[in-house]
């Protein structure tokens, strides 16, 4: 796992929290996965300019907080992935749609290089996760996902649980009939 946010992590985030720990987000949030699949690995000319953009725009987004990019993950073989964590779908799509940033060159430069050639397959999904949504626990981790793009604060409370961490509002919501009990 490489994290291209922020390459030169401090001692600080690769702290190791051995008490439980939640996100510290309390609003909703944007969860924006993207990447790209080599098909055709003796075209590196294709995958490699495709793979490089990427970089430049993360640069681009930690130098400019307010584009809306909290932070990110990446994983990388055949398929890479990259979590994205956004304040807002506003955001992402403002970013998205920037003329002075670099996505809009580099989609160009893929669709008029690569277009559907299938040398280079790029895919995103996007998913909005309000508020009360969503719940994490970390432990024994250093500040990891969402927990590292929000921050991250003990789980202690109403925060203990995971019904808990969901919110009041969601407390019995959608109670097992079984009588189990919702992982923790």
């Amino acid at each position: 796992m490489f994290t291209l946010l922020n390459p030169k992590e401090s001692e600080h985030e690769m702290t190791i929290h051995n008490q439980r720990m939640t996100s510290a987000a309390d609003g909703d949030v944007v969860v924006f996965l993207i990447g790209m699949r080599v098909n055709r690995w003796w075209k590196p000319w294709q995958w490699l300019r495709t793979a490089l953009a990427m970089p430049r725009m993360l640069r681009e987004l930690a130098q400019h907080p307010e584009l809306g990019l909290l932070g990110s993950e990446a994983y990388f073989g055949r398929t890479t992935l990259m979590v994205s964590y956004w304040k807002s779908f506003d955001h992402l799509l403002a970013y998205a749609k920037l003329r002075s940033a670099e996505h809009l060159p580099a989609w160009r430069a893929f669709n008029q290089r690569v277009g559907t050639s299938g040398d280079v397959g790029i895919w995103h999904e996007t998913y909005r996760a309000r508020a009360g949504d969503y719940e994490s626990v970390y432990v024994n981790m250093p500040a990891f996902g969402l927990g590292r793009a929000a921050g991250v604060r003990e789980a202690t409370g109403h925060r203990a649980s995971a019904a808990g961490r969901m919110g009041p509002q969601r407390h019995g919501a959608s109670a097992p009939s079984s009588g189990a009990s919702a992982a923790e």
